[in-house]
């Protein structure tokens, strides 16, 4: 294919067709001799796509906000050791609860790697081009606080963390909500619940997240956006931090 000209190249990038201008530059016409229009135009499309997709994927990572970016289902250490299921780490690494809106909750011990399982959970969405975001409740409560300063603050706020398709709530509970912050749980999770997935990591288990959230009907109603289609998953006791650490 011979080389496009000035004009040609500028419409291309003003109709957002770089991916494809780029797959046409760089094509190797020795790879390409002899082969026909209709075959030379596949390659290239198949080049563009795969360069837009890579990109998007990467830009989807990179505004998930992950703690652990390099984080990776599939580089789970001392798997039975911790007790983990692998078949379940397999399944969820399909993303199939998240086409079910279900939810998963990690818990186990300071230390068990439910941080590094939650941003592995969310870059797996990321690589199936699933807008994910991982946030620390702390940090949560915080931008929530911030928000209620601002005109229409906690409305942007509460439309911004329900649009993720999947969201990841590092250490779930950590600090017992005040009641500012349990009312706007309450609200999210209502907004998120059945339409989109949540990852709750933490350590405490189930038992304990009432008394938590404060006792009260608040109380009732958070639990219950939550705990039914979810998917329990105990991390153990083992301290992977320590593990790393040693290796």
């Amino acid at each position: 294919m011979s080389s496009l000209d000035v004009e040609t190249k500028r419409k291309l990038r003003e109709m957002g067709a770089t991916p494809l201008l780029e797959a046409i530059q760089t094509q190797d016409e020795a790879l390409v001799l002899g082969l026909g229009f209709e075959e030379r135009i596949r390659i290239i499309v198949d080049e563009a796509h795969s360069a837009f997709t890579h990109s998007k994927v990467d830009g989807l990572i990179r505004r998930a906000g992950l703690r652990y970016p390099t984080a990776d289902l599939r580089r789970i250490d001392l798997v039975e050791e911790r007790g983990l299921d692998r078949g379940v780490i397999s399944q969820l690494a399909t993303c199939s609860f998240i086409e079910r809106s279900h939810n998963v909750v990690f818990q186990g011990f300071t230390g068990s790697g439910k941080s590094y399982l939650g941003c592995a959970l969310a870059k797996q969405a990321c690589l199936h081009r699933i807008r994910a975001h991982y946030i620390r409740m702390p940090d949560l409560a915080e931008a929530w606080h911030l928000a209620k300063d601002k005109p229409q603050g906690q409305m942007k706020f509460l439309r911004k963390y329900a649009a993720f398709t999947l969201l990841v709530i590092d250490e779930w509970l950590l600090d017992p909500p005040d009641e500012s912050m349990r009312s706007m749980l309450l609200e999210l999770l209502e907004r998120r619940y059945d339409t989109t997935s949540t990852v709750f990591c933490t350590q405490y288990a189930k038992k304990d997240w009432h008394q938590r959230l404060g006792g009260g009907v608040h109380a009732d109603a958070i639990m219950d956006r939550i705990v039914h289609n979810t998917i329990w998953i105990d991390t153990g006791t083992h301290n992977m931090r320590e593990h790393t650490a040693t290796k």
